[in-house]
């Protein structure tokens, strides 16, 4: 059976797995203040261009933006998303759970428009009912996002000037950062992102690593005592030093966005072979997952043969199917699915 359905259904890369056997007798100090993680830590401060980030190491995407967001809002706040934002869709209730609730705002093609962040929050202060509602207290976006569309530079700048008019910070889920990053068309660098909100995450469980997601303060500091949120949030393992090893083999000689631009010529050749064949596109992804529209037959035929992501309906005879490909994916996957599709 293929497997297209996500980009966390493998192990780890290989140079992430030989890191972990070489230093797997080392002994190193718990809870992530080994040197492995301080070091890759460096390696993170020196790809973002921003010395001073504090950087943290959490276990999965959910915790990670459980625990941030949780940390950044006092009890009557709540965090604005698109609609169609991951934290909204697709994480159980996990930031509402905290109590803390999500506010959602109109989107576009899954992306948060400056204009529309700012009608909301121009609205919001000037109702003179406003003490009586929950306040906006943090905004959220992926890059890329639900839909594996980008932010240009400009937009991202835009919503960025808006957090800043209404003193906002700006927090990005980068499950698949690197994905988004080596996109084509993409002109948002890594040190750009970093520049352009207060803290963000790199994924690493979507791209190469077994597990583990690096969350980066920038602009802003981090609570003064995250660590102990964290813990409260069941985001620190005892053995930090596994996820700090993996993202020191992660940042070394450019793996992480070498894994990623990988994933992202397996996506384009997956793209061109769907539209050679007539399928229909839902949306327009520069990124390693595609969405294609297909009769409600026609994925219950690919369904026999191939695992993918039924992402909802276009209508009551179609469904949108989620194809996605991932660091690990090989062009005899590729060539698999074109005799299949």
């Amino acid at each position: 059976m293929l497997s297209f359905e996500c980009d966390y259904n493998n192990g780890a890369c290989q140079q992430v797995m030989d890191h972990l056997v070489r230093y797997n007798n080392a002994r190193p100090t718990p809870y992530g203040f080994d040197e492995f993680s301080l070091r890759a830590k460096a390696r993170i401060r020196e790809a973002c261009g921003m010395p001073d980030a504090q950087i943290f190491f959490l276990t999965g995407g959910t915790q990670t933006n459980a625990t941030t967001i949780d940390s950044m809002l006092y009890q009557y706040e709540g965090v604005i998303c698109v609609g169609s934002g991951h934290i909204n869709v697709h994480e159980a209730g996990a930031v509402e759970f905290t109590e803390h609730k999500i506010i959602t705002i109109p989107d576009r093609e899954g992306k948060m428009e400056a204009a529309t962040l700012d009608k909301y929050l121009d609205d919001y202060m000037h109702d003179g009912n406003r003490d009586h509602a929950v306040h906006p207290g943090l905004v959220y976006i992926t890059f890329p996002t639900e839909f594996g569309t980008l932010y240009s530079a400009q937009e991202l700048d835009q919503i960025y000037k808006v957090c800043r008019q209404y003193d906002i910070p700006l927090y990005i889920d980068g499950a698949r950062l690197g994905y988004g990053l080596m996109a084509e068309g993409n002109d948002v660098s890594l040190p750009y992102l970093a520049r352009h909100c207060d803290v963000f995450y790199i994924g690493g469980t979507k791209i190469g690593a077994l597990c583990g997601e690096a969350v980066v303060f920038t602009n802003r500091k981090a609570h003064k005592h995250f660590f102990s949120i964290q813990k409260q949030h069941g985001a620190v393992i005892a053995k930090g030093a596994l996820i700090g090893l993996q993202f020191d083999a992660l940042f070394t000689d450019n793996l992480y966005l070498r894994l990623s631009e990988h994933a992202i010529r397996m996506a384009m050749r997956m793209k061109d072979i769907f539209r050679q064949k007539g399928y229909q596109f839902y949306i327009d992804s520069p990124t390693n997952q595609q969405f294609i529209i297909v009769s409600n037959e026609q994925a219950d035929r690919l369904a026999t043969k191939v695992l993918f992501n039924r992402f909802g309906q276009t209508d009551h005879h179609h469904t949108i199917c989620r194809f996605v490909t991932s660091w690990a994916t090989t062009d005899a996957d590729i060539d698999a699915l074109a005799r299949i599709v």
